[in-house]
C-alpha cells in the first residue's frame, strides 16, 4: 500500500537524494488519510512509528508466555500467583519500564466446609468437584485448585424445601408468586444465565429464600450447545463455574474499605458491616449434582422458556425435595499484587494513558485472564523495544496487570480508590482488555472515543478474513441485525462501541473516577465452557481458542494503536457528537420505557376490572390474580430534552472548531490547557453524590444495573426508578442528569474556544 511507503523508507534507511525524498514522503502524506488528532507531517510519523511498532509483534512469544503463565492455578495470595506477578514484572522490567508491584491487603474467603444434601424424599449427597480428565495435563493439580465455591458467600447451614427459580431474576419471581410459589425459608436453585451470578443469591434473600444454589444446565452451557470437553468445547457433566457473588452493583473492590485503599493503615469495616457479601449461603453446582435434586422436585411444571436441556420434566417445587446447605470460610486478608510499568513521557509526563488485564485466575486461566495478558506484555514488550531505539512518548504510557479481578475487580479498585486524585488530574483515558478469543471484535466504551477506535480498527487485518477488523464487526452487525435495523447500520459512518455496564477493571476508572474508558477484545468463534473451571487450561485453549495466537497479534495490534495514538496525539482524539447522539438515544429511551409503564398499566387495570386477565400457561396451575396497580404520573422529561439538545450543539461546536484548525500549529501552553479541557468532558458527567443507594458508581450516563450485575443501564437513575416505579426519584434524577449534562457541555464549548484560530 502507498501509505505504507514512509515506514518503508525509514525501515530500510533508503537515501535517495533530498529532493527525491522530500517528493516520496509529501506523496505518501497527502495520499494517507489525516488521522485523528495528528496535523500531516505527524500523522506520517505515527504511522511509521506503528509500522514499527507492529514489527515487534511475535505470537511465539505470546504462546510460551501462556505456557508458562497457566503452569499452575494463581488466584489471588496463592504461591503462583505471586510467581506470575514477579515474572510479568520481571518481563516490564527487562523492556524498559520503571516497574514496581503495588501491594493491598483485601478480604479473600476459601471454603473450609462445603455440603449439599438431600435429605428427602431419598438421600444424596452432591460431589461438588471437578475431576481431572486426560488430555488435560493441569487438570489434576488437585492440591493448589481452589474447589468449587462462590466468594463472599456468608457462613451458613440450612434446610429446606427446594424451589426451581429458573435464571432467579426477579421476573422469575414474578411468576413464581403468580403461580402462588413462595420461596420463603427455601433453598432455591437457579441456572447459570439470565444475569450475573451475584444477583442470584441476591434476589433470593430480598425474597426470604434461606439458601441459593446455582448450577450450569446444559442447555446454556454444555451438551445442547455442542461437544463436551475434552471431545469438544463445552462444559461437562461434572463442570462448573466458580465465581464471586458479592454485591458489586453496590460498589466493587474489596469488601471491607469501600471508597478507600485497602492499604495497610487503612479503617476496615466489620465483616458483619460488609454490604456487599451475601445474604445467605450460596453454593455452585455441575448438572450432574443438579440432577438428582430437580428429578426430585414436584409441584407444576416449569413454564416452557424455564426448561433446559437436562432428561427430566422441569417442576417448580416446592418440595418433596428438601436439601441442606452448609458452607464455612477461612476469611483472610491476602496480599492482591498489582504490577505497575510506567514510561515517562518526554512533552507531558504529567498526563497519563493506563492500559490494564488482570493477572489472576481463579484456577489456571488460559482464556480468562491469561489470553488477555498476554496481548497486553506482548504490546507493551514492542512498545519498550521502540523506545530504546530512541522514541519517547509525548505523554506518559502505564502499564498495569491487575490481581484479585476475579473476586470482585479488587486490584483495579483499590489502585484507583488510593490515587484517586492524582488519576482524576492527571488520566487522560483507560484501555482495557480481558479474556481474548478467535473472531470478531467485541469494543465498549465512552463514546468520545468511538470515531478514534472505529479509525483505528480500520488500519488493523483480521487474520482470518483479510478485511479490517472494523469491517468484519460491521458485516456481522448486519448479518445479525434485525431487518428494521440494517439501515441504520449501513447509514452510521462506523462502529459503535457498546455501553459498558461491569465485569471488569474498566469499572473504577469510567464509573467511580469519571475518566474516558475502553474494554476491547475478540471472540464468537471460541464458544465453551471452561469458563471459572479448572478446564480452563492451556489444553483447552490450543485447541478451541486462538490456536496460533493470531488474534492476540491482533488484539496487540489494535491495543498498542490506541496506546501510542493517545500517548502521542498533538490534540486528544475525542469527538464529543458520537457522545450526544448516544445520549439522546438514551434519553429516547427512557422516554418510551415511561409511556410503555403508563400503557401496560392501563389495560392490566381494564382487564382485571373487566375480569378478563388470565395469565397461567396451564388452567391447571395455581393463580394469584395480580392486584390493581396505581396510575403512572406523567414525568416532565423537558430538562432532559433541553440538556441533550445543548450538549448536541456543543459537540457539533466543538467538531467544526476542530475542523477549522486544520493544520494550524498549536503550543505546548495552549496544548496542555486544552487536552485539561477534553480530560474534564468525561468527569463533568459524574456526581459526587452517586447514584442512588449506591454512591460509589458516580457516573450518571452508564453503570452495572441493579439487578443485572454485568449488563448496563444507561441514564441508571432515571431508569431503575421507572422500572421500580419510584415516579418521585425519576423526576429528581431527570434534573440531575440534566445538570451533569449541561456541565459536559460546558466543558466542550471551553474546549472548543481553546483550539488555535490564528493563522
Amino acid at each position: 500500500m502507498r501509505s505504507r511507503e514512509v515506514p518503508l523508507l525509514l525501515r530500510y534507511r533508503v537515501a535517495p537524494s533530498l529532493a527525491l525524498a522530500a517528493v516520496l514522503v509529501a506523496a505518501a502524506r497527502a495520499e494517507a488519510p489525516s488521522l485523528f488528532g495528528f496535523g500531516p507531517e505527524a500523522g506520517a510519523t505515527q504511522r511509521a512509528l506503528e509500522e514499527r511498532f507492529d514489527a515487534g509483534l511475535d505470537p511465539a512469544l505470546l504462546r510460551e508466555w501462556m505456557k508458562r503463565l497457566t503452569a499452575h492455578p494463581h488466584p489471588v495470595g496463592s504461591p503462583f500467583g505471586r510467581e506470575v506477578a514477579e515474572f510479568v514484572a520481571g518481563r516490564f522490567r527487562e523492556w524498559g519500564f520503571d516497574t514496581s508491584i503495588e501491594t493491598f491487603d483485601v478480604l479473600f474467603p476459601t471454603p473450609r466446609t462445603r455440603l449439599v444434601e438431600m435429605v428427602s424424599p431419598e438421600r444424596h449427597r452432591a460431589r461438588l468437584a471437578e475431576p481431572a480428565l486426560e488430555g488435560d495435563a493441569t487438570s489434576g493439580q488437585t492440591a493448589e485448585q481452589l474447589p468449587l465455591y462462590n466468594a463472599y458467600s456468608v457462613d451458613g447451614d440450612v434446610t429446606g424445601d427446594l424451589v426451581y427459580v429458573n435464571y432467579g431474576v426477579p421476573a422469575d419471581y414474578e411468576e413464581l408468586e403468580r403461580r402462588g410459589i413462595d420461596v420463603r425459608g427455601k433453598i432455591v436453585i437457579a441456572r447459570y444465565g439470565g444475569s450475573w451470578r451475584g444477583i442470584k443469591p441476591k434476589v433470593a434473600a430480598e425474597r426470604g429464600a434461606a439458601g441459593c444454589l446455582i448450577y450450569s444446565d446444559p442447555r446454556d452451557d454444555g451438551y445442547f450447545q455442542g461437544d463436551v470437553y475434552p471431545k469438544g468445547a463445552f462444559r461437562g457433566e461434572w463442570g462448573a463455574q466458580r465465581g464471586s457473588v458479592a454485591d458489586m452493583p453496590l460498589h466493587p473492590g474489596d469488601p471491607l474499605t469501600p471508597g478507600v485503599g485497602a492499604t495497610s493503615e487503612a479503617r476496615r469495616l466489620d465483616r458483619g458491616a460488609a454490604a456487599t457479601l451475601t445474604k445467605i449461603p450460596v453454593l455452585p453446582l455441575p448438572w450432574g449434582d443438579a440432577l438428582p435434586l430437580l428429578r426430585a422436585l414436584g409441584g407444576p411444571i416449569a413454564p416452557e422458556a424455564w426448561r433446559g436441556a437436562l432428561p427430566i420434566t422441569y417442576h417448580l417445587g416446592p418440595g418433596p425435595a428438601r436439601v441442606r446447605l452448609k458452607v464455612e470460610f477461612n476469611w483472610r486478608l491476602v496480599p492482591a499484587r498489582d504490577v505497575i510499568a510506567r514510561l515517562p513521557g518526554a512533552e507531558q509526563p504529567e498526563q497519563w494513558v493506563l492500559r490494564g488485564n488482570h493477572h489472576d485466575a481463579w484456577v489456571n486461566g488460559a482464556e480468562d485472564p491469561v489470553s488477555g495478558l498476554v496481548a497486553l506484555m506482548a504490546e507493551a514488550r514492542a512498545v519498550g523495544r521502540l523506545a530504546r531505539e530512541g522514541w519517547r512518548p509525548r505523554r506518559t504510557i502505564i502499564y498495569a496487570a491487575w490481581d484479585a479481578e476475579e473476586p470482585g475487580l479488587l486490584g483495579s479498585t483499590e489502585w484507583a480508590e488510593a490515587h484517586a486524585e492524582e488519576l482524576r488530574t492527571r488520566l487522560v483515558a483507560y484501555v482495557n482488555t480481558d479474556s481474548n478469543g478467535r473472531g470478531f471484535l467485541s469494543a465498549g466504551g465512552s463514546p468520545s472515543l468511538e470515531r478514534f477506535v472505529d479509525e483505528a480498527a480500520r488500519e488493523v487485518r483480521d487474520p482470518q478474513r483479510g478485511v479490517s477488523i472494523a469491517e468484519r464487526q460491521r458485516a456481522r452487525e448486519l448479518l445479525d441485525a434485525a431487518p428494521t435495523a440494517r439501515r441504520e447500520i449501513r447509514e452510521r459512518p462506523g462502529l459503535r462501541l457498546d455501553a459498558l455496564g461491569s465485569g471488569s477493571d474498566y469499572t473504577p476508572f469510567l464509573q467511580h473516577l469519571g475518566v474516558a474508558s475502553l474494554n476491547l477484545g475478540f471472540g464468537g468463534e471460541d464458544r465453551g465452557g471452561s469458563y471459572h473451571s479448572i478446564y480452563d487450561s492451556f489444553d483447552h485453549y490450543s485447541r478451541f481458542g486462538d490456536l496460533d495466537s493470531a488474534y492476540g497479534v491482533t488484539l496487540a495490534r489494535l491495543g498498542g494503536r490506541l496506546v501510542l495514538r493517545l500517548a502521542n496525539a498533538e490534540i486528544l482524539p475525542f469527538d464529543f457528537t458520537p457522545l450526544a447522539d448516544a445520549v439522546a438515544r438514551y434519553a429516547e429511551e427512557v422516554e418510551a420505557l415511561d409511556r410503555r409503564l403508563r400503557e401496560e398499566t392501563e389495560e392490566q387495570n381494564r382487564l382485571l376490572r373487566e375480569g378478563t386477565l388470565v395469565t397461567a400457561a396451564d388452567p391447571k396451575d395455581p393463580f394469584v390474580p395480580p392486584a390493581p396497580r396505581p396510575a403512572v404520573p406523567y414525568i416532565n422529561f423537558a430538562p432532559l430534552q433541553n440538556a441533550v439538545e445543548r450538549l448536541r450543539a456543543s459537540a457539533s461546536g466543538y467538531a467544526e472548531a476542530l475542523s477549522a484548525r486544520r493544520g494550524k500549529p498549536i503550543d505546548l501552553a495552549h496544548r496542555q490547557e486544552l487536552d485539561r479541557a477534553l480530560r474534564a468532558v468525561e468527569p463533568a458527567l459524574t456526581d459526587a453524590r452517586g447514584l442512588p443507594d449506591r454512591p460509589w458508581f458516580r457516573h450518571l450516563v452508564y453503570a452495572p444495573g441493579f439487578y443485572t450485575g454485568y449488563a448496563v443501564k444507561t441514564l441508571p437513575g432515571v431508569r431503575e426508578a421507572l422500572e421500580g416505579r419510584n415516579w418521585a426519584r425519576a423526576e429528581e434524577q431527570v434534573a440531575a442528569v440534566a445538570a451533569r449534562l449541561e456541565a459536559a457541555a460546558a466543558v466542550i464549548d471551553r474546549a472548543a474556544e481553546r483550539l488555535p484560530t490564528a493563522p
